[in-house]
């Protein structure tokens, strides 16, 4: 997985705004609208990228330090030169890392997002219980991915388009065979809806919620730490 990233992070940001048609901006302007009635000083972008969730905070006016995290290298570096570029370094601050062995303190952080990176996590509980630990008590977090849309027409076009449509395209831009074959692949083995929120509960977390996006092709779910 992190050396397919690499590969394909030069065109990444391209690729998602290209494929989503733009919603995930939107999606993210959500997330972060939602961040902004809890006000996080502290906050741990996971599977970052190349940032945009970070940086998209920062610009919306978010009062906050934001660690971004992400295991390919090839996605920090280009990260950087974006976060650089936006004069956000003493706001941003990236590092490469493992979600489910983070090198943080206990309760280190107010809030912790993910965009499209939870699917991605090798050890999904595993994972869910680090995010647990290092937030602090009373800590919120803000987990935005691809959902599996249920209602007619929306779940067989989506279904079409991202099945057979995106790993044509994905790799003819990406240069990259197996990157947008694995996209579809890892929606449709991630246990999302109330089973997500369950593993959620599992580990900890409590005052659960699923909001669905754009006919359930995308989903928020929250979570605090009590």
């Amino acid at each position: 997985v992190e050396r397919m990233f690499d590969n394909i992070a030069p065109k990444y940001d391209f690729l998602n705004h290209f494929f989503s048609l733009g919603i995930d901006v939107l999606w993210r302007k959500r997330c972060i609208r939602i961040l902004r009635k809890v006000n996080p000083k502290t906050i741990l972008d996971m599977a970052t990228g190349t940032g945009d969730f970070a940086i998209e905070a920062i610009r919306m006016g978010l009062d906050a330090h934001v660690t971004g995290v992400d295991l390919s290298k090839g996605m920090l570096d280009v990260g950087g030169e974006k976060v650089k570029e936006k004069g956000y370094d003493d706001r941003i601050s990236l590092q490469q890392g493992d979600s489910e062995n983070l090198h943080f303190e206990d309760g280190s952080f107010d809030a912790y997002t993910v965009g499209f990176g939870v699917r991605n996590f090798e050890n999904l509980d595993k994972g869910l219980s680090e995010m647990h630990r290092v937030l602090n008590s009373g800590g919120i977090t803000v987990i935005l991915e691809f959902s599996n849309p249920k209602s007619f027409p929306i779940k067989q076009l989506f279904g079409f388009y991202f099945k057979f449509i995106m790993p044509v395209l994905g790799k003819l831009l990406s240069k990259d065979s197996s990157a947008y074959t694995y996209l579809p692949e890892s929606v449709l083995a991630f246990p999302e809806g109330d089973e997500f929120l369950s593993r959620m509960a599992n580990v900890g977390f409590e005052n659960l919620k699923q909001i669905k996006l754009t006919g359930g092709i995308a989903s928020i779910y929250l979570g605090h730490k009590k």
